[in-house]
């Protein structure tokens, strides 16, 4: 009889214990799961006004006469690949444009966050989404920006201060000579 409830015991406690097992399986599991997790975009906080004076030019040979500037204070390198910065955009005219832009070096894609009105006061682009930057393109100043100072190489510059180092001296932060 003794034998008998022992059995009854132990098979009881396999089905109670089975489930937990499992779980813990489980969570091993997907601790170790090659695939990446897919990748989400921090919120964007929009930088004071740029201070145009002290805007950083570069220069687009392409688009000339327009001339581009990128305001030093408001480049961010976030920990989610984006370096967030924004672009003056000056035409031969005296007209400005102003933009909130960032970058994604990975997938070598662009977003405009919001546009800069006449008032000092950023308008927050609705439409807002994830573009290519191709090689060719009518806009060359994110090729630029993309190819000679924010992510050289296809990789990402290590801090806001590569950037702004980059854009000062006017050339790509890792360029070989």
């Amino acid at each position: 009889m003794s034998l008998r409830l022992l059995f009854v015991l132990l098979s009881l406690l396999q089905v109670i214990c089975m489930p937990a097992h499992a779980g813990i399986l489980g969570i091993f599991d997907s601790e170790f799961d090659e695939e990446k997790k897919p990748w989400e975009e921090l919120q964007a906080q929009l930088p004071a006004y740029p201070n145009i004076p002290h805007a950083l030019p570069f220069e687009v040979p392409s688009a000339r006469p327009t001339q581009f500037f990128v305001d030093p204070k408001s480049i961010v390198v976030s920990a989610d690949g984006v370096v967030r910065y924004s672009l003056i955009a000056k035409a031969s005219s005296g007209a400005l444009n102003v933009s909130h832009e960032g970058i994604r070096c990975e997938t070598r894609e662009k977003k405009l966050y919001a546009f800069g009105r006449p008032d000092g006061i950023w308008s927050r682009n609705r439409f807002a989404k994830w573009e290519e930057i191709p090689s060719f393109t009518r806009d060359p100043q994110h090729n630029l920006l993309y190819s000679d100072f924010l992510c050289p190489r296809a990789d990402i510059v290590s801090n806001a201060q590569e950037a702004v180092s980059a854009l000062e001296r006017g050339i790509n932060p890792r360029a070989e000579y």
